[in-house]
Parts: structure tokens; C-alpha cells; sequence
């Protein structure tokens, strides 16, 4: 339900939409459209957002908001990263509340992953 003041929708950059479309189904089973050569909103993701073409990345290093993903098996979620085409850049690690893992898709953006302990 749209609220507001809540969060509704996330825009993220793209150096390459293809390669993030791609990235995304494979690691997530995260779903597509595109709105012209420069844009793709995200379906199946749990919030809508989407990505907009850019020669810029978005890490917490350079200042930009951490996008953290959930999961139910942390250790499948590693996988699934590693074998579309993600790279882990920091290892599963405990936190309060939880465990998660940092990854950056195959354009270099950073994202977390959680689970509960």
C-alpha cells in the first residue's frame, strides 16, 4: 500500500542494463521492463525501483545508500551471487540480529544480503 512518507520505489545505476537484467533474473528471479534505451523498472523484487542507464556505480564507499536484500538460506543466496556473475566483497559475517554478505553486481554497484541467525 502506498503511504505517505514510506519508502516506495528505488532508483539504482546501470553501466550496462543488459548485463543487470540478466544479473538480477539469474541471481534473484527478478523480472523486467523496459522503458526506452535508458531505463528498466524492476518487478518481483519486493519494492518497485528501477535502473538507469550511468557510467556511475553506487557503493557505501562513495557515499550512496546500501540496498540490503533478504533471504531465508544465506549460504544459497552466496551461490546464486557467485554463479550469475556477482562478486562477494565481504564474506558472510554476524551482526545484531543477524548474518549477512556484501556482493557487487557485474557493473560494480554494492548490495548486502541479511538472514536471521
Amino acid at each position: 500500500m502506498k503511504e505517505t512518507g514510506k519508502i516506495n520505489y528505488i532508483e539504482m545505476p546501470s553501466r550496462n542494463l543488459e548485463v543487470t537484467k540478466k544479473f538480477f533474473k539469474t541471481a534473484f528471479d527478478w523480472s523486467f521492463v523496459d522503458y526506452g534505451p535508458d531505463y528498466i523498472a524492476i518487478e518481483n523484487a519486493g519494492l518497485d525501483g528501477g535502473f538507469y542507464q550511468s557510467d556511475k556505480v553506487a557503493t557505501p564507499n562513495n557515499g550512496s545508500v546500501l540496498v540490503v536484500l533478504y533471504s531465508a538460506d544465506l549460504e544459497a543466496s552466496v551461490d546464486q551471487v557467485e554463479a550469475a556473475g556477482g562478486t562477494i566483497v565481504q564474506a558472510i559475517f554476524t551482526f545484531p540480529g543477524g548474518r549477512r554478505f556484501h556482493f557487487t553486481d557485474p557493473n560494480g554497484n554494492e548490495y548486502a544480503v541479511w538472514s536471521e541467525l
